[in-house]
C-alpha cells in the first residue's frame, strides 16, 4: 500500500521553488528560506505567482510527485504532468469508454449514487448527533427526498439525466446545509453556494477545501495510470481535470464539506480569518490558510475502515484507493465501479 507522505503547501505569493540535488528549495529574493527532501513528498501545491523552475518540474514528474499551481486566492490554475504512467492499454480503455455514452453513464451513475448517499448520511449524522439544535422535521424531509433520488439515480440511463438528479440532490442538501452550522451567529450564515469568487466565509472555506480535494484526486488518478483530464460525467474541457472532478463528487460530502462544518462548529475559524474585498469577494487570510492546511493534513491522517475493501487506512488514502478501484473496473477486474459509501 502506498505510504501517506506529506504535501508541501507554498502560501507566500513571492516564493520561488527550485531544485538542488534531491531537495526542493523555497527561495525569496534569491535567498533560500527552506529545504525539503523530495523523497518525503507526495505532492506540492503552490499559491505563489513566482512559480517553479523547469528542473524542479522535471524532478517532480520523474518522482511521481504532483505539482499544482493555484492563485493566492486558491483558484486552481494548472498541474504539471510528465510521461504517462501505467499501462497504455488502461488509458486506451478509459478513452474508449469516455466516448461511449452508455459506458460513461454507467460509471458516472455509481459516482453520483455515492455522492447522494454520502450527502444523505451527512444529514442523518447531524440529525442524530444534534436533534435539539436543528429542525428535525426539515432534516427528515430532506433525507426522505434524497432517498427517493437515490432510487432514481440507480435507474437512470443518460448522463444528462444524471446531471439533473445530481443538481436536484445538491439543491436539497444545500437547503439544509446552513442549518448544519450550529453557531451561525458567529458570522457563518449560509444562504446557498456561490464561487468565483466566493461571497461569504462559508463559501470561501468550501472553495478552498474543494481545490485541495481536486488536487488530491488528480494526483491519485495519475498515480494509478489514468488520465485525470478525461472524465465520464464532466466532459472534456482544456485545462480541466474532468476525471478528478468526477472522482471527488462522492468525496465532497465526507472529506470537504464535513471538514468545513467541523472547523466552523468547533470554532476553529472566526470572522478575523477572512479578507472582505470591495468587489464582494471573501478570501481566507494567509494565517487562516496556514491553519486550514494544518487541520486538513491532520484530518488526512485520521484512520477509517474503507466500506468496500474492509481495510483500515488514513483518510488521505481514500482518493488513491478509489482511483485504484476505478482502474480495476476499467481493466475488467470488477464488474462495476464501487463508489465510496461513507459509514
Amino acid at each position: 500500500m502506498r505510504h501517506l507522505l506529506n504535501t508541501l503547501f507554498i502560501l507566500s505569493e513571492d516564493v520561488y521553488l527550485s531544485l538542488d540535488g534531491e531537495n526542493v528549495l523555497a527561495n525569496r529574493d534569491k535567498q533560500v528560506l527552506a529545504r525539503y527532501p523530495l523523497h518525503t513528498l507526495q505532492s506540492i501545491v503552490t499559491f505563489s505567482y513566482a512559480g517553479a523552475s523547469p528542473a524542479l518540474m522535471g524532478a517532480c514528474t520523474s518522482h511521481g510527485i504532483g505539482l499544482a499551481f493555484c492563485t493566492p486566492g486558491g483558484r486552481f490554475l494548472a498541474r504539471v504532468s510528465g510521461k504517462s504512467s501505467g499501462n497504455v492499454l488502461l488509458r486506451r480503455t478509459q478513452y474508449r469508454l469516455a466516448d461511449d455514452p452508455v459506458a460513461s453513464c454507467r460509471i458516472a451513475r455509481s459516482m453520483i449514487f455515492g455522492k447522494l448517499y454520502n450527502v444523505r448520511w451527512s444529514i442523518e449524522r447531524t440529525r442524530r448527533d444534534h436533534p435539539m439544535r436543528i429542525d428535525a422535521e426539515k432534516f427528515s424531509a430532506a433525507s426522505a427526498e434524497l432517498r427517493k433520488l437515490l432510487s432514481k439515480v440507480a435507474e437512470e440511463t443518460s448522463s444528462e439525466g444524471l446531471r439533473g438528479l445530481e443538481g436536484l440532490g445538491a439543491s436539497v442538501y444545500f437547503s439544509v446545509f446552513g442549518d448544519m452550522i450550529l453557531n451561525p451567529s458567529a458570522g457563518f450564515s449560509f444562504h446557498g453556494r456561490n464561487r468565483r469568487p466566493p461571497l461569504d466565509p462559508v463559501n470561501a472555506l468550501l472553495s478552498f477545501a474543494y481545490t485541495l480535494l481536486a488536487h488530491d484526486c488528480a494526483s491519485a488518478l495519475e498515480s494509478v495510470g489514468l488520465d485525470s483530464y478525461v472524465g465520464f460525467l464532466h466532459r472534456d474541457r482544456p485545462g480541466r481535470t474532468s476525471l478528478a472532478l468526477d472522482l471527488m463528487e462522492e468525496l465532497r460530502p465526507c472529506m470537504a464539506e464535513r471538514f468545513v462544518l467541523t472547523l466552523i462548529n468547533n470554532r476553529m475559524v472566526s470572522e478575523k480569518d477572512f479578507s472582505f474585498r470591495e468587489s464582494g469577494a471573501v478570501l481566507l487570510t494567509d494565517d487562516a490558510r496556514k491553519s486550514f492546511l494544518k487541520s486538513w493534513q491532520e484530518k488526512k491522517k485520521e484512520v477509517l475502515t474503507h466500506p468496500y475493501l474492509g481495510e483500515k487506512m488514513p483518510w488521505g488514502l481514500v482518493p488513491y484507493m478509489q482511483a485504484l478501484l476505478l482502474a480495476r473496473h476499467l481493466r475488467g477486474d470488477l464488474d462495476a465501479y464501487p463508489p465510496f459509501l461513507w459509514k
